[in-house]
């Protein structure tokens, strides 16, 4: 997906597909293979998807050189945005139960949880659907473990943080909003967490967060993604 991103642009989408495939820009064993990831991979998350162009919001932060721990919280918000599956899983399983994640959980409890939604596959596909769910998050930084998984020791950056707060500002939200959006929870957020971050947030110079009981002001030092991309990457090291 990062390649992906990294080469996307304004042109048309189909000759761009048939650029990236031709060239293979993905280093696959076939074209065919790089044409699959497009298709079934790129375009629903980062082009169609439910955050429109949603590679214009990664792609700054890539031209910025952002480390990969900057980075990676955001690809994850965009893939659980169009992955329901991913999102309601942290929502309702995970971050309900932090303790529970916290001494570790495995394939059973997350097949429970998918029959629990009256997914009708056969017991074969739900427990390669449940170890895939699992292993994503944990390539995604969320979890960590082999066969058991654990929440991970690192938390959400600030810096990442602040960039997706941005971007939520971008989507239009404002305000109280950017605080209780209810992405944050994909983190295993709660309020008391959002709040705090902002704080770190402000304290950093990433933006500046003022909150009187119901009224909530939070302003960014720069107008565009591309130069908030800048100002992450500098401020949050």
């Amino acid at each position: 997906m990062r390649e992906l991103v990294r080469s996307w642009g304004e042109t048309p989408i189909l000759s761009q597909r048939e650029a990236g495939v031709q060239s293979n820009v993905l280093n696959k064993r076939t074209r065919a293979r790089t044409a699959d990831v497009i298709k079934r991979a790129f375009l629903p998350r980062f082009v169609h998807g439910p955050i429109p162009n949603a590679w214009k919001l990664v792609k700054p932060l890539e031209e910025a050189g952002a480390s990969l721990q900057l980075l990676r919280p955001v690809y994850f918000w965009v893939t659980a945005r169009s992955e329901p599956l991913i999102y309601d899983f942290c929502v309702e399983f995970l971050r309900p139960r932090r303790a529970l994640v916290q001494t570790g959980i495995g394939t059973p409890e997350t097949v429970a949880w998918l029959r629990s939604r009256g997914c009708s596959w056969s017991p074969t596909v739900t427990t390669k659907v449940a170890r895939g769910l699992l292993a994503a998050l944990r390539d995604f930084g969320l979890l960590e473990g082999r066969a058991m998984k654990r929440l991970a020791a690192a938390q959400l950056p600030v810096g990442a943080f602040s960039y997706l707060a941005r971007c939520l500002a971008h989507l239009g939200l404002a305000g109280g909003q950017l605080v209780a959006a209810r992405d944050w929870a994909i983190f295993l957020l709660e309020i008391s967490d959002v709040e705090h971050l902002y704080l770190e947030a402000h304290q950093r110079r990433l933006l500046e967060y003022y909150a009187a009981g119901s009224v909530v002001s939070i302003e960014f030092p720069v107008r565009t993604l591309r130069e908030y991309a800048h100002v992450v990457v500098e401020r949050a090291n």
